[in-house]
C-alpha cells in the first residue's frame, strides 16, 4: 500500500475474490469536535470488514460460535491514520486474511474513501482462538481448511 492521497495497491497475486469488502457511510456521531471521524471508531469497521470478508469465505462467525463453541478473540490490534473521513463519505473497508498458523489469526485492513479510493486508515488485527471459557483452543478443521484457501 501507498502512503497519504495514493491509491491503495495490494500485492500482485492478491484476487479480487480474496479481498473483502464492506460499504459504510460516515454518521455524524462518529466525528469529533474538529469534524474528522473519531480513531476508534476505525476498530469497529475493522470488525465491519472482518464479518463481511467471513461471510464472502461462506463462514458465518454467528455459526461458528453455535456449532463450534468457539470464537476468534482480538489480542493485539493497529490502526496507522493516513488522512481524513469526515460526516457523510461513504467508506470502503477492504479486509484480506494474512496469516493463519494453528490458532492465531491475522487480519489486515484498508480503509478507503469509495469517492477518489484514498486510503484513510489501514491496519491489523489478530486473533487467537478460543473456546466459551476463553482458553485457547484448534481453529476447527472445516474453517482452518477455508482461511488457507483465502490467505494472501
Amino acid at each position: 500500500m501507498r502512503g497519504r492521497g495514493r491509491e491503495m495497491r495490494l500485492k500482485d497475486q492478491t484476487t479480487k475474490e480474496h479481498v473483502g469488502e464492506a460499504r459504510l457511510r460516515v454518521r455524524y456521531q462518529e466525528t469529533d469536535q474538529m469534524g474528522v471521524v473519531y480513531h476508534a471508531n476505525y476498530l469497529v469497521w475493522f470488525e465491519v470488514g472482518r464479518v463481511e470478508l467471513m461471510r464472502q469465505m461462506g463462514i458465518s462467525y454467528k455459526d461458528m460460535e453455535r456449532e463450534e463453541q468457539c470464537g476468534i478473540a482480538v489480542v493485539e490490534a493497529n490502526a496507522r491514520y493516513r488522512a481524513p473521513a469526515r460526516y457523510d463519505d461513504e467508506l470502503i473497508v477492504r479486509t484480506w486474511l494474512t496469516a493463519v498458523r494453528g490458532p492465531v489469526i491475522k487480519f489486515t485492513y484498508a480503509v478507503v474513501r469509495a469517492a477518489d479510493d484514498v486510503v484513510l486508515c489501514e491496519g491489523h488485527t489478530v486473533h487467537v482462538v478460543v473456546d466459551k471459557g476463553m482458553k485457547k483452543c484448534p481453529l476447527p478443521k472445516r474453517y482452518a481448511e477455508r482461511f488457507a484457501e483465502f490467505l494472501i
